[in-house]
């Protein structure tokens, strides 16, 4: 606790700190000057005057108790003050929906440790670059489902997002919906107000749609455009691709996406498509989407600064006090 008191200690006249210089100064005059004030003659033994009293043994507590009184009125003429910052984030935030499946081909482990765990981490840190946005997160398997509604609390949403498992944990059927995940990402957030919404799909797989499908993705695709929802789109996995490809691993097959689909949900809904071949190229495309959605954004800085000497003077003026009481009791001078 006191070196957490101490870490936010400024001193605001540093410069007064070169008068601790005299101290030894003053030390060596002390010691000189009590050396030649002490008695002197010839004896045959000094064993008798080896005699330690307690009297003894505080003779130089006076000048000891002067230097740290002197020593507390330098520090207090430094000045030291405690400092508290803080800061305070307003703005005008845009809606964003996270939209990311979590089919079994998500444990892949072509992105180590996997593509779910690269996919978790990297949204994680989006999350916390956007301070004043809305965010939400849907997740689709064979089924789709809100994982967390559009929230301007991100530690809640955080969690979630650290929680993620595949196909939730196996309470999702089995099969890759997108049709359905993006359907459920725009009626999340085509209620909302706010002038900007967007959706960032996240996917490795082509849809496979069980007969119990409600939505295919063209349908889906026709209700985001009614709802003016700009769609991102984001093929992850390896494999070579004519999209804007990012990452550096080695490229494979690609039938395992539907790239056209993707491409045509971006595009017509204002949005990119995006092809992630590692979590580096991943973090890249996150930060893309971030820099083309930008949000109206005012950090207040708030500065509160105290004084701290009171207590240097009153430890001074304590030193100086029992100085005075040992002077006049215990090591008082007789004539």
């Amino acid at each position: 606790m006191i070196y957490e008191w101490f870490k936010n200690i400024t001193f605001a006249w540093p410069e007064n700190f070169i008068l601790l210089g005299f101290i030894p100064f003053l030390t060596f005059w002390y010691l000189r000057r009590h050396a030649r004030s002490q008695a002197a003659m010839t004896v045959s033994t000094t064993r008798f005057l080896n005699v330690r009293s307690a009297r003894n043994r505080m003779v130089h507590w006076p000048f000891i108790l002067r230097m740290l009184a002197v020593a507390c009125i330098i520090v207090a003429l430094a000045r030291p003050q405690h400092r508290n910052d803080y800061e305070k984030t307003e703005g005008e935030g845009i809606d964003i929906m996270l939209c990311m499946d979590v089919s079994g081909s998500m444990g892949d482990p072509d992105i180590p440790p996997s593509r779910i765990e690269a996919a978790k981490a990297v949204a994680e840190e989006f999350v916390t670059n956007r301070p004043v946005d809305r965010i939400g997160l849907v997740i689709f398997s064979g089924e789709s489902f809100t994982k967390c509604p559009i929230t301007p609390d991100h530690n809640t949403l955080i969690t979630q997002i650290r929680s993620l498992e595949l196909r939730d944990g196996g309470y999702l059927a089995q099969g890759t919906l997108i049709g359905e995940g993006l359907a459920t990402a725009v009626d999340r957030i085509s209620s909302s107000p706010s002038k900007s919404r967007v959706i960032i799909l996240l996917t490795d797989g082509k849809e496979d749609a069980p007969d119990t499908r409600l939505i295919d993705p063209l349908t889906a695709l026709e209700i985001a455009k009614a709802k003016q929802v700009k769609v991102y789109t984001i093929g992850m996995g390896l494999g070579a691709s004519s999209a804007e490809d990012i990452g550096g691993g080695p490229r494979a097959s690609d039938d395992f996406l539907d790239e056209g689909l993707l491409q045509k949900i971006a595009t017509e809904t204002g949005g990119r498509f995006f092809r992630a071949r590692d979590k580096d190229g991943l973090s890249t495309i996150y930060a893309l989407i971030d820099k083309l959605e930008k949000s109206k954004v005012e950090i207040i800085r708030y500065k509160k600064i105290e004084d701290k000497f009171h207590l240097l003077i009153l430890g001074a003026l304590a030193f100086l006090l029992l100085e005075m009481v040992l002077r006049t009791t215990i090591l008082k001078k007789f004539p």
